[in-house]
């Protein structure tokens, strides 16, 4: 049975480099994951006093975390923790708590950066607020993938293959970590 893996993009810059790696996962994933991006640029920010009476944009995004088996964080790293949009988007899935989108789906996440050490901060805290949340994360292998740019083609879109593999050998094992904690 395929599983729906929900892709949650910690930047909204249209360039980035997490998005050409998200990108870049559903290409190499195996046959037994469905992975699509479900977008966190239009969630406006958090407030328990809308949380009641949520914006339709709040729904929607809960619906499709919903709808997923698992979810798949993809971030970069800003000032050694995560995007304010990514905390936002978390915020807004856990909320109400008796409504928690996140609660037992199983979890990953992937740093990517451009710099040497691949953003271990932002991939630490999103573990951190993953335990929160609910979401048992997998802790092998860990993914920090820095030197993004030498990592990329001449297209400034896929990856070598060095990297390809890596991203199919990680993509392996999340299936199996989401197949031992939904079957």
């Amino acid at each position: 049975m395929t599983k729906k893996v929900a892709i949650i993009i910690g930047s909204l810059r249209k360039e980035s480099f997490n998005r050409k790696v998200a990108k870049e996962f559903m290409r190499v994933a195996p046959k037994g994951l469905e992975l699509t991006i479900v977008e966190i640029g239009d969630l406006c920010m958090f407030s328990e006093d809308i949380e009641n009476n949520p914006p339709q944009e709040w729904i929607d995004f809960k619906g499709k975390i919903v709808e997923s088996d698992a979810i798949l964080f993809i971030s970069p790293e800003y000032n050694r923790t995560i995007p304010g949009v990514l905390k936002n988007a978390m915020e807004i899935g856990a909320r109400p708590p008796k409504n928690n989108s996140w609660k037992g789906k199983p979890g990953a996440v992937v740093t990517v950066s451009s710099g040497a050490i691949g953003g271990l901060g932002a991939n630490q805290t999103i573990r951190n607020a993953a335990v929160s949340l609910h979401i048992p994360m997998m802790q092998q292998p860990e993914a920090y993938i820095g030197g993004i740019k030498d990592r990329l083609l001449e297209d400034g879109i896929t990856v070598n293959e060095k990297t390809e593999k890596f991203l199919k050998d990680f993509l392996e094992a999340f299936e199996k970590w989401i197949n031992n904690l939904t079957d």
